[in-house]
């Protein structure tokens, strides 16, 4: 994942309001550890933006230090910047190793610990630079291809033995989308696109490039005889929008790099989830697929039929069907691994833990115990893994072995974020909904956690938070949800509070213990309200029905789930029920939007953040379509299909003249996935309603808010508007 941080970290870095693009490298602030002042002890926009944000965590060789990166933000330069860090194992001797105005990320050891490798865009140009380990004599590696240009690196890894290179960068792609000016050379200044094919934006962007890795010798000073190890293959590797170099892995000896690969382009690309690892063999430059037999051939599918209605005739004994990522050798390289959904087109399937043996072919999936997904995994040695993932709206580390004994190593109000293996101990992240992430070491015998690192002690000794509880609830199917309730920091039983649903996207993302600098529960309880954000049906951790329910029914269970939960905490005699309010973003947003035309009086306002309004316009608009064809259960043109019928006799829009409650929209016009027309049709609707609206569009955000001052503007609006309905 260091490629998305590295390219957010450059884009922020060349959105600035307090220095202009003139400013000498010596005139830019070196953006470090914020200082924040505050009149109280509650959590404010300023506070949270000034927190820093650790990056990926690598405890050295011999176990004796942990290197990691931090990002910072400057609300007054509106941007971030990221350093590398270094300290003791136990979390003594902290510091900063780099001091350059310039961002730093992706830090790893090389040389066994004598060296530090890292990705900068120091002199303006994205590469890989190497310093030593106490962070002196930084010195860029030239990456120049035999042609004599230069390779941008966005991210790397390196071979175990040091002595060769992935290098990923982009490659020019014209595939679904020709620019015009490259089409005609006499038309130099055209900025007309032609498109050719679906797929050709994707998340955020105009899809004008894709990454590829490249192969590379390095000889302690420059990479030479790069190549590229997909030449003549124009497939993202790794994919687009989130990978990084966890979709890649070296062999123990050197000589071969497994890799996550989702082979199609256009059409085919935006119906499938198929996704494989293949295995390139550096001596021989030849390829094979370790998940699908050399005769396959994909079934013919329709492509606007429901992909859950597909899925039956679609499987095959043995053939990884859905997403195959993040591929790792064992030590002794006898195995591979790689998390595997079963289903092609259901983005959301549980993320199974599979290790092949190379030798035979054979394929076991060791957490079939664990009836929840993966969301990441090490080898600890050559018979076992540590894996984390969420059961009961935690996340936790587990063990498991090639037989797939799984057990609970970790327990706990909180969430695992990441782990690194150091002799008998594992090196993690930790967060939950009153802390964000800070570094801890965990005993592999006992589970016992200890924090090393206080990134922002010095900002939470300030604040005052609001407890966090559990509270389980019956739902209108007799079955029990488990809600967290997040109170007012000084709360008082005896006072009633204005109370707000918290509506969960995804639509299949966790509502574990997770810290977000958006949609923090702590800032909202700072604010006087209390929070009930419930694991309503389609979130993961509480088994497979619960976790499918969801898949064709947006507006069904999970619906009357969140009317059970806000209805529920409403006995409580401290919850003001004329003042509740409900919010959310993306699957969250489209809630909202459903539940402003069924809710019947319960809400006096509503905030909906990149929700989906009309899920016929959405149909059509969105890039991704297996997540369409699966979710909403095929194309609304096919009155043959019930399960689409039902959907979009359903939608939000549908349900506008019922409308009768104050709501905020929110969007992004780079938002690709949910296209702002929706925010801007929702808002339009409300007016047109006589409904009083509000619409916030940000015209260079995607489906977040990723810049410093965008994100004090969205606290401060969604604040404002809250305030405006609920605290009369």
């Amino acid at each position: 994942m260091k490629r998305i941080v590295f390219i957010a970290m450059i884009a922020l870095a060349t959105l600035t309001s307090g220095c202009t693009s003139s400013q000498s490298e010596e005139q830019q602030e070196f953006i470090g550890r914020q200082e924040v002042s505050l009149s109280s002890d509650l959590m404010t926009p300023e506070a949270l933006w000034a927190m820093g944000r650790i990056g990926g965590v690598h405890p050295s060789p011999d176990g004796k230090t942990i290197l990691y990166n931090v990002s910072y933000y400057s609300v007054k330069e509106n941007k971030s910047h990221t350093v590398i860090c270094l300290m003791n194992a136990d979390g003594s001797e902290n510091r900063i190793l780099t001091k350059s105005s310039k961002s730093q990320s992706g830090a790893v050891w090389i040389e066994n610990g004598n060296k530090i490798a890292y990705l900068s865009a120091e002199d303006g140009e994205a590469a890989v630079w190497v310093m030593n380990a106490d962070g002196s004599a930084p010195k860029k590696i030239a990456a120049k291809k035999a042609d004599g240009t230069t390779l941008e690196v966005e991210d790397f890894l390196f071979s175990p033995d040091g002595k060769k290179v992935i290098l990923i960068s982009q490659i020019p792609y014209e595939g679904s989308l020709v620019m015009g000016k490259n089409k005609y050379a006499d038309l130099p200044k055209t900025t007309g696109m032609i498109v050719t094919d679906v797929m050709h934006k994707h998340w955020d962007e105009w899809v004008e490039s894709i990454p590829h890795p490249f192969l590379a010798e390095f000889d302690g000073n420059s990479f030479s005889q790069i190549k590229d190890i997909l030449e003549g293959e124009m497939y993202e590797c790794p994919s687009k929008p989130f990978g990084g170099a966890e979709k890649l892995a070296w062999s123990p000896d050197g000589s071969k790099i497994a890799y996550s690969c989702k082979k199609m382009t256009g059409l085919d690309y935006a119906i499938s989830t198929v996704s494989d690892i293949y295995e390139y063999d550096i001596n021989t430059a030849t390829t094979r697929n370790l998940c699908k037999p050399a005769d396959y051939k994909r079934p013919q599918v329709r492509y606007d039929e429901s992909l859950q209605k597909q899925a039956v005739n679609m499987q095959k004994e043995d053939c990884n069907m859905g997403y195959d990522t993040n591929p790792a050798y064992s030590p002794d390289g006898k195995y591979v691994s790689w998390l595997s959904m079963e289903r092609d087109g259901y983005e959301s399937d549980r993320n199974r833990l599979c290790v092949l043996e190379l030798a035979t072919g054979t394929k076991t999936y060791i957490t079939e115990k664990f009836q929840s997904g993966v969301d990441d995994y090490i080898w600890a040695d050559a018979k076992t893994l540590y894996f984390i993932g969420v059961w009961h709206g935690t996340t936790q580390i587990y063990r498991t072995d090639l037989t797939g004994d799984v057990c609970c190593l970790t327990e706990g109000v909180h969430d695992y974020a990441s782990l690194a293996l150091s002799g008998d101990k594992l090196i993690a992240k930790r967060h939950s909904m009153s802390l964000p992430d800070d570094i801890y070491s965990v005993d592999t015998a006992s589970g016992e956690a200890t924090q090393v690192s206080l990134e922002n002690k010095h900002i939470f000794d300030k604040l005052a938070l609001g407890k966090v509880e559990e509270r389980w609830t019956k739902t209108t199917d007799g079955k029990l949800m488990l809600s967290w309730v997040i109170y007012p920091p000084h709360f008082d039983p005896s006072k009633k509070y204005p109370t707000l649903l918290f509506c969960e996207g995804g639509p299949q993302s966790p509502v574990s213990q997770f810290w977000s600098y958006r949609w923090n529960f702590q800032i909202m309880a700072a604010n006087g309200y209390i929070i009930i954000a419930p694991n309503r049906r389609g979130l993961p951790g509480f088994g497979m029905e619960w976790l499918e329910q969801i898949s064709g029914d947006y507006t069904g269970q999970c619906m009357k789930d969140y009317l059970s939960a806000i209805d529920d905490i409403s006995k409580e005699s401290y919850v003001d029920t004329e003042r509740l309010g409900c919010v959310g973003a993306s699957f969250g947003g489209f809630s909202v939007y459903w539940l402003a035309g069924n809710h019947n009086k319960r809400f006096k306002a509503f905030i909906a953040h990149d929700g989906i309004f009309n899920e016929m316009q959405q149909y059509v608009e969105t890039e991704e379509m297996w997540f369409a064809n699966w979710d909403l259960g095929g194309a609304f043109w096919r009155k043959d299909l019930k399960a689409a019928q039902n959907t979009f006799a359903h939608s939000p829009h549908v349900y506008v003249d019922k409308w009768d409650t104050p709501i905020l929209c929110i969007h992004g016009e780079k938002d690709y996935r949910i296209l702002a027309s929706q925010g801007e049709s929702a808002f339009n609707a409300a007016r047109m309603r006589g409904i009083e609206a509000e619409l916030l569009l940000y015209p260079d955000e995607n489906h977040w808010v990723l810049k410093p001052q965008n994100g004090i503007l969205w606290q401060r609006t969604f604040f404002e508007w809250l305030d405006r309905y609920l605290k009369k």
